[in-house]
């Protein structure tokens, strides 16, 4: 688990760039971040380290050299860190995202550019939420266009409600007490699918709601399982409902629809962990939120080869 931290403060994108003036203030900001006064090398974490020339450092057992950037999303990046600062700033603040064409426009970089940045970003908000608690919402989503609303030549046969032909599931588990959540794309919404997800992050004994759907059939064995019964028109039995996931749903697919417009499912899981994570620190302050996610970059570098693979 990550720690919110407090360095420099900042409000704004006007207060970020006034904190962070030049190259070597984002240099010595990630490196408080990342090593807090006590460098570690990426390459043997108890080997000595010496400070070189030009903000590198060199490893005493290997005899590599390395600085903050090694081993992190900004590796091997063209990119000034100051740049990377403004999209992260941008990234985490944007409640519905950003697309890449207004990300370059922003920065001032090719689109090319702006969508590599903005899928490390993504890649970088991939959390193991550790669900502690007695109450959960469980429920599923599907993503992709409504067949009505295809040109004729364009519509696929059969894909009415849960056809997963032309639309890509989405299982969500939401802790009801801290109202974290974490999302998974799936191949299918049956109980074999489904149920070791649930099984492997939420606690034998805890209570679990759901819709009617029969993939939940069976969870009453190990959990204390409520269903509210959507199909017929019922949303609230007493303190038994799946309101708040939907609401995280409903905003999730405000930012496909209006902001990138279509998702690939391969890319999807980036897309879903994007706003989960925004979700479950909506409650962080700024500079919080965007020094929790400086603190993230390690170890989660994403090349280019294997995004477009």
């Amino acid at each position: 688990m990550y720690e919110m931290i407090e360095l420099k403060q900042f409000k704004s994108i006007i207060d970020l760039l006034e904190v962070f003036k030049t190259e070597q203030d984002c240099i010595t900001h990630l490196e408080n971040v990342r090593w807090q006064g006590n460098i570690v090398s990426p390459f043997e974490p108890a080997s000595t380290v010496y400070k070189c020339k030009n903000n590198r450092y060199k490893c005493r057992n290997t005899n590599k050299y390395f600085s903050v950037r090694t081993n992190t999303i900004f590796g091997d990046s063209n990119i000034k860190l100051r740049t990377w600062f403004c999209a992260i700033y941008i990234f985490t603040s944007h409640k519905k995202g950003i697309s890449s064409h207004q990300l370059a426009k922003d920065l001032n970089i090719t689109q090319k550019s702006a969508w590599f940045i903005l899928q490390r970003l993504r890649n970088t908000t991939l959390e193991n939420v550790q669900f502690v608690g007695n109450v959960f919402e469980v429920d599923e989503t599907f993503v992709g266009g409504k067949n009505k609303n295809r040109h004729p030549h364009k519509k696929v046969a059969n894909s009415q409600g849960r056809s997963f032909k032309d639309k890509t599931p989405v299982l969500g588990i939401l802790n009801r007490e801290d109202k974290k959540i974490q999302c998974y794309v799936v191949a299918d919404t049956t109980a074999k699918t489904i149920q070791p997800i649930i099984l492997s992050k939420i606690q034998q004994g805890a209570t679990v709601m759901s819709d009617e759907w029969w993939a939940y059939n069976n969870l009453n064995k190990l959990y204390n399982h409520k269903i509210v019964n959507h199909s017929n028109k019922e949303f609230v039995n007493e303190d038994c409902y799946t309101n708040t996931i939907e609401g995280f749903w409903s905003l999730f697919k405000r930012g496909i629809i209006g902001t990138y417009h279509n998702v690939s499912r391969k890319h999807l899981q980036k897309y879903v962990d994007e706003f989960s994570f925004r979700y479950n620190n909506r409650k962080g302050t700024t500079n919080g939120n965007f020094n929790l996610f400086l603190q993230m970059t390690t170890g989660k570098r994403l090349t280019y080869k294997v995004l477009t693979n």
